[in-house]
């Protein structure tokens, strides 16, 4: 019964610590997320600062693979390549060694005061901000709680002979303890948690030091093996390569330290005498020495994982860019048609998904939801690749005339992405609400869906013309269609009253349930329409100084 509930107080200790990292890793990432993936993106010019930058960032976030998200989808984009990528994880695996050294002190008495501090910025706090980090506190105080608690239960069953027997098993094989670490990081999705642990069982001296660093080296190899599990059949060919070499690198590190464990046992030892910052420090000094040696050493990495991870070719996916010539960006003209071309392939698409609408919201095909929610992800990825293919150019050769055109491009194909945003997530909630409830409109509701869908498709044609040609004349008869739009919202709204005056005596809701769809399907069709408008005319009318700056009569 004993040893149960010591199991039970051993596993309510490991969690407490699990919960404690997970609560200081959303609390930082939701206060800073959003600025530290901006500072991410502007310390990638060079692999020295990129490797500051993820030191840093992991150093706030506690989480390589946090930071190793942000960089593989900055990579999978196509706005960084694979060498600071690489060195942001280099630096990232330092940082996660930093929060191992703060704890490797004796700050338990803290525990309380930080979990008091915590709990009043989250309750007291006013600001988001503020009440995340106060849930990043009150994390950092359980997580030492955890700790302490941890060595309280370990102390007194460091004899026991069933421990004794599966420490020993892992004391007297470097090659099970470095495989034993790598498992429970994987498990656990946290070096920091697996460490800890480690040096709270060798500061109890429950677990040889040199068993100790064998487990760090599989922290430290388990860590890099989620991301690449995890984004073996998807993600980009980049952001692929970023996880594996990350994998490859640390696997490298360990191939060398493993053999040399009884050489540095020793010297730690004599450096540190106390066991646990003794592990810390091996922890810490192993990412050190990984980065410097292997910071030099990307340009070949890099040209290795480029050949161990080639670009995935598939002909059948629309979301892969066609047209953006890698060998045009050294000729700004000729890219920027390239990117001209790709952006039609987006208004192709949006008219198919404007298509497939009209079938879902007037017939019974359910899989027709789906399938443009899953169009809508192509629109997503072929705006994100035209917008990495234009960054790529180079600003000292383009004109005056590129500049303009690489606006309009941009406003051209944004507009098309938040269009289809209120298709797939505004337009496709009406049709899947009207099909799972077995709606139908009305004959004159069914024909004025059709009809104005219609005109949204015939617009849309309109738009993409606009954009190839630059026509103010065809740009004109485009932005004229705000105001058809905004008349047919007016009709819509009054036609919707009428029809619910009518049903009002009627015992069937079904046809004045289905006529409440109609009002909100017109403003959500309204504002697709507007996107087109301001994709594709307004810039057009802008630069020959035909558009108001406002509607408003003068006073």
């Amino acid at each position: 019964m004993d040893t149960t509930l010591t199991l039970l107080d051993l596993c309510g200790a490991v969690a407490l610590l699990l919960w404690g990292i997970h609560m200081v890793q959303t609390g930082v990432q939701r206060a800073l997320g959003p600025h530290l993936r901006r500072l991410l993106g502007v310390a990638l010019g060079n692999r020295v600062k990129a490797l500051a930058a993820g030191l840093g960032v992991t150093a706030l976030l506690q989480s390589s693979t946090a930071t190793g998200l942000m960089v593989a989808s900055f990579a999978g984009a196509g706005l960084v390549a694979v060498v600071p990528a690489l060195a942001v994880m280099l630096g990232a695996n330092i940082g996660t060694t930093l929060i191992v050294q703060v704890l490797s002190f004796d700050v338990a008495r803290v525990a309380p005061v930080l979990v008091l501090v915590g709990v009043i910025l989250f309750r007291r706090g006013s600001e988001p901000r503020t009440r995340d980090l106060g849930r990043a506190a009150i994390g950092l105080g359980l997580m030492l709680m955890a700790l302490s608690r941890l060595v309280e239960v370990i102390t007194p069953y460091e004899d026991v002979p069933a421990l004794r027997v599966l420490l020993g098993a892992v004391a007297t094989d470097r090659l099970i303890a470095l495989m034993l670490g790598a498992v429970l990081t994987w498990a656990a999705h946290s070096s920091v948690a697996i460490v800890l642990l480690v040096m709270s069982f060798t500061h109890a001296g429950v677990l040889p030091f040199e068993a100790g660093m064998a487990l760090v080296l599989g922290a430290n190899l388990g860590s890099a093996l989620n991301p690449v599990l995890e984004g073996a059949r998807d993600g980009e060919a980049a952001g692929r390569r970023v996880a594996l070499g990350n994998l490859l690198t640390r696997a490298a590190g360990c191939a060398v330290a493993l053999p040399c464990l009884g050489l540095i046992g020793p010297l730690a030892v004599t450096w540190q005498p106390d066991l646990s910052r003794a592990v810390a420090d091996f922890h810490t000094a192993f990412n050190l020495v990984l980065a410097l040696v292997f910071l030099p050493l990307l340009g070949p990495v890099s040209a290795l994982l480029r050949r161990l991870v080639p670009e995935r070719i598939d002909a059948h996916d629309p979301g892969r860019p066609i047209h953006l010539d890698e060998a045009a960006l050294e000729t700004p003209p000729v890219a920027l048609g390239a990117a001209g071309r790709e952006a039609l392939r987006m208004a192709d698409v949006l008219a198919e998904m404007t298509a497939g609408a009209g079938e879902a919201l007037t017939g019974g095909d359910r899989s027709k939801v789906t399938e443009i929610r899953r169009m809508d992800d192509t629109l997503d990825r072929l705006n994100a690749a035209i917008k990495a293919y234009l960054v790529r150019l180079d600003p000292e050769a383009l004109s005056e005339d590129d500049e303009r055109r690489i606006a309009t491009l941009i406003a051209f194909t944004t507009n098309l992405e938040h269009a289809g945003d209120i298709l797939s997530r505004n337009v496709m909630t009406h049709a899947a609400k009207r099909l799972k409830r077995g709606l139908a409109f009305s004959a004159e509701g069914k024909a004025e869906v059709e009809a104005l869908l219609a005109r949204l498709s015939a617009n849309l044609g309109a738009a993409g013309a606009a954009f190839l040609t630059e026509d103010p004349r065809a740009a004109r008869r485009l932005a004229d269609e705000k105001a058809v739009f905004r008349d047919l919202e007016a009709r819509a709204t009054e036609a919707h009253f009428r029809r619910l005056r009518e049903a009002s005596g009627s015992t069937g809701a079904g046809p004045a349930e289905a006529s409440t769809l109609y009002p909100d399907l017109v403003r959500d069709l309204k504002r697709v329409n507007d996107h087109l408008v301001a994709g594709a005319a307004y810039p057009i009318l802008e630069s020959r100084g035909a558009l108001r700056t406002s509607r408003l009569e003068a006073p």
